[in-house]
């Protein structure tokens, strides 16, 4: 009887083993099923290479002599390596913003790099040539070393501008080369030049949607327009100050009606639009646009102050159809 009960047991226990698992199997298991996925992608994402093969890849400077602008990055990525491009991330906002700030007359991608240097007189280079994954796999010696490197080629090929797209790469490029710790940066035209040359240092938040400060590519493409705007100043490029007239019709009755079609009776008070324009507007419309009134004649800045001395509210107090004047000849004569 006692043989009888026991053999039971161990034929359950050639079977399946009953309750939890043991601590750490199911753990392994998802950490073995993880890393396979990961591997997949990234076979996937660079055609069979391995990360290793990705990282033995270098990236080429597009690089000539008497540039208007440089732009420097950190390093290249794996998706910059294994393209051989500079900024192939769909998700970098390089391009666009270099398209929105009006540097490139049409929106271009990292298939156009190596055309930039003759079309718009832009090049590109790393401080440091080894692939990474990060930039945070580089080490400090590397970035020291990387900032020599840098200074031979600025001193090389003497661009107007040292852009540095990131602002750890400018400060390890301004305590190895001027020797000052930067403290509190502010973007834009930075005091150094490069020793022995006249090429000047500009300095922009990271391109890379990774920017904390700048997540978005609308709030980069202010330095940017500063950037164009530095460039002229320094090649010397003036702007346009012709005015150009334009034939257009009015008509009362056809603007009155439209007016009553689309219900608009008055506008509402915005006081977030007074404060906006506090900020917004520093300098006079004429001056944004380059045209300069002399001081004999002042009827611009009477018009500017009269319509400053209006009170908030007086001109939205009418219905829009009952604003619009009738310029109608009369027929008194």
């Amino acid at each position: 009887k006692i043989n009888q009960k026991r053999k039971p047991r161990e034929e359950l226990s050639k079977g399946k083993k009953r309750g939890r698992p043991p601590k750490g199997e199911g753990k392994e298991k998802t950490e073995a099923e993880e890393s396979a996925k990961k591997a997949k992608r990234t076979l996937n994402r660079f055609n069979g290479m391995s990360v290793e093969e990705v990282m033995a890849r270098k990236l080429p400077d597009v690089i000539t002599h008497n540039l208007d602008m440089l732009i420097i990055g950190i390093n290249p990525g794996l998706l910059s390596a294994y393209k051989g491009r500079h900024y192939p991330n769909p998700g970098n906002h390089f391009w666009k913003c270099l398209y929105l700030s009006g540097l490139t007359e049409e929106q271009l991608n990292h298939m156009h790099d190596q055309t930039l240097p003759e079309r718009y007189g832009i090049g590109f280079t790393n401080m440091v040539e080894r692939t990474t994954p990060g930039s945070k796999d580089l080490s400090n010696k590397e970035i020291r070393e990387g900032g020599h490197q840098l200074l031979e080629k600025l001193q090389k090929y003497r661009p107007l501008i040292a852009v540095f797209n990131g602002k750890c790469i400018y400060e390890t490029f301004c305590k190895e080369i001027f020797g000052v710790k930067a403290k509190n940066l502010e973007f834009g035209l930075q005091p150094y030049k490069v020793p022995e040359t006249e090429t000047v240092c500009y300095l922009m938040p990271s391109s890379s949607p990774r920017c904390a400060q700048f997540p978005r590519a609308q709030d980069k493409v202010h330095f940017f327009i500063k950037l164009k705007e530095l460039r002229d100043q320094m090649k010397g490029v003036v702007r346009t100050q012709e005015i150009q007239e334009t034939n257009y019709t009015f008509d009362l009755t056809v603007a009155k009606e439209d007016a009553k079609r689309l219900a608009i009776k008055e506008e509402q008070h915005d006081p977030g639009y007074e404060e906006t324009c506090a900020h917004g507007s520093q300098q006079h419309p004429q001056q944004a646009f380059g045209v300069h009134p002399s001081p004999d004649t002042g009827a611009c800045n009477n018009s500017q102050n009269s319509l400053d001395q209006v009170s908030d509210n007086r001109w939205t107090m009418q219905p829009f159809a009952d604003q619009i004047p009738d310029i109608r000849c009369s027929n008194s004569n």
